[in-house]
């Protein structure tokens, strides 16, 4: 009797330590035939190993999940994709839905929730954490609404001309927390550059 081959995956996450308690999990479920640290990386896999399931975190060097899902969509690569990623806005998720993403797994649920999450996938559906619950079915109807006050308060900082470290001591952050709130509004707002997230939050009335 010949058993069906386990389905090939790819994963990128810049924590070692994380991808190799991935590894541990998938094991016996999937095969893992590669593991990058990088956007370019995961690429490069993707492109050479042609995988059943490209598995990534959002935020990574050299280019986003988000930049490496929109560019293979771009190309016609219809593989799926899921996300296993810390960040928990509702908008992000229906961002990376709405970009061609078929999961969005925290990373705090992960375990048995993400074997579950890729029966999902492997079965044609999509699946987006429980925990986010209707706030991503309120984000993936109402967009750039989503905002957390604190972004907000991020957003109008940045648009009023202020650094990260002046932004961090007038809302008592640390300059990482700072960033990465930036970071997650330039992923919602679909924007590369500061540039583009002051013009971009101008034209939807987010500035005043």
């Amino acid at each position: 009797m010949t058993t069906e081959p386990l389905p090939r995956v790819v994963y990128a996450d810049d924590h070692r330590m994380v991808a190799e308690g991935i590894e541990r999990l998938l094991a016996g479920t999937c095969e893992l035939i590669g593991i990058s640290q990088d956007g370019p990386g995961l690429l490069d896999l993707v492109h050479n190993e042609r995988p059943d399931l490209i598995l990534s975190d959002v935020n990574m060097p050299g280019g986003s999940g988000l930049d490496v899902l929109k560019t293979l969509r771009g190309e016609g690569n219809r593989t799926p994709f899921v996300f296993l990623t810390m960040h928990a806005e509702p908008a992000l998720a229906a961002t990376a839905m709405r970009a061609g993403a078929n999961g969005y797994v925290l990373k705090e649920s992960a375990g048995e929730e993400l074997l579950t999450a890729l029966r999902h996938v492997f079965a044609g559906s999509t699946y987006v954490t429980p925990s986010l619950g209707t706030r991503y079915l309120y984000a993936d109807t109402l967009g750039m609404q989503e905002l957390t006050p604190k972004q907000l308060e991020v957003l109008r900082l940045v648009g009023a001309g202020l650094r990260s470290r002046q932004i961090a001591e007038r809302l008592g952050l640390s300059v990482r927390t700072v960033e990465a709130h930036k970071y997650t509004i330039m992923q919602i707002l679909d924007v590369h550059s500061t540039l583009e997230l002051v013009r971009r939050a101008e034209d939807l009335g987010l500035l005043f």
